[in-house]
């Protein structure tokens, strides 16, 4: 017990180093939601606690004053709700296939999804601006879900997890005279409600937080998703830092949520197929 008791204090000091990190730019942000514009542009994002300059201006202003913000965080959610479904759906079709039949060619495509999860984004920017300009899906949501209907990625989580589940379940099913479809949506599918978990909040996340592309893509103001949004407060015109650092704060609620909602499924999730049998 005494040699594992110096062990244990290292590990519970670098555990508690990782969230002090994790937790600061939280209490930095929660902070600057409650002070002026003019306070950010003097000081930035501090961990100063100053209540004399504190207030719930920025937040009256949120909810009642004018600008777009619900607009971009609506658009946001609808667009993140059906790339997550869409996505998780058309990865798990694909991950099944993988690990529930024999096919010729099966591993080579199996180390191509690997092979495109090796891939930086940034490289497929300009051919698929050019494929969703030559079919016609410019300033449209269908350019944004359309790239990421199957993510590798998810393919890879669901496959190594899928693999996990005893075969006899799939075999039990096709003597009870299950059709192909049945075994999946009946027997299948449940078993996988951590991974499904897990992968909603890391699609989730990666969906709601992305800038980039639906930069590119967008174009109709009223279409802005959050990130988009946020971004247009800041010009070579005037920075509107009141609404900018208040929305950000609000932004984080849902990502937060979905995991405090999902956290024993995501950790199950995570772990389950970690290993065969």
């Amino acid at each position: 017990m005494s040699r594992q008791l110096p062990k244990r204090l290292g590990l519970l000091l670098l555990f508690t180093v990782i969230c002090l990190a994790v937790l600061v730019p939280f209490y930095a942000i929660t902070l600057g939601s409650f002070k002026p514009g003019k306070e950010l542009v003097r000081g930035g994002l501090n961990l100063s606690l100053d209540p004399s300059v504190m207030s719930f201006d920025n937040f009256t202003f949120l909810f009642t004053g004018e600008h777009a913000y619900f607009t971009w965080f609506f658009n946001s959610l609808l667009l993140t709700l059906v790339q997550v479904a869409v996505t998780l759906l058309v990865s798990a079709f694909v991950a099944y296939g993988f690990a529930a039949y024999e096919f010729r060619g099966k591993n080579f495509l199996f180390i191509c999804v690997l092979l495109i999860m090796m891939v930086p984004f940034e490289i497929l920017l300009l051919p698929l601006y050019k494929l969703m300009y030559d079919i016609h899906l410019m300033n449209s949501y269908g350019a944004i879900i359309l790239p990421g209907l199957a993510s590798a990625a998810t393919v890879f989580f669901f496959r190594q997890y899928l693999r996990g589940i005893p075969e006899e379940i799939i075999t039990a099913g096709r003597v009870d005279g299950a059709s192909e479809y049945g075994i999946y949506f009946r027997l299948i599918l449940p078993v996988m409600k951590p991974a499904f978990a897990a992968m909603a909040i890391l699609n989730g996340m990666n969906s709601w937080n992305n800038l980039l592309w639906p930069f590119m893509v967008l174009s109709d103001a009223n279409k802005y998703t959050l990130p988009i949004g946020l971004k247009t407060l800041l010009t070579p015109y005037g920075n509107n830092y009141d609404l900018l650092i208040v929305g950000s704060f609000f932004s984080i609620l849902p990502i937060f949520a979905l995991f405090i909602a999902f956290q024993k499924y995501f950790i199950d999730g995570m772990t389950a197929g970690s290993v065969k049998g």
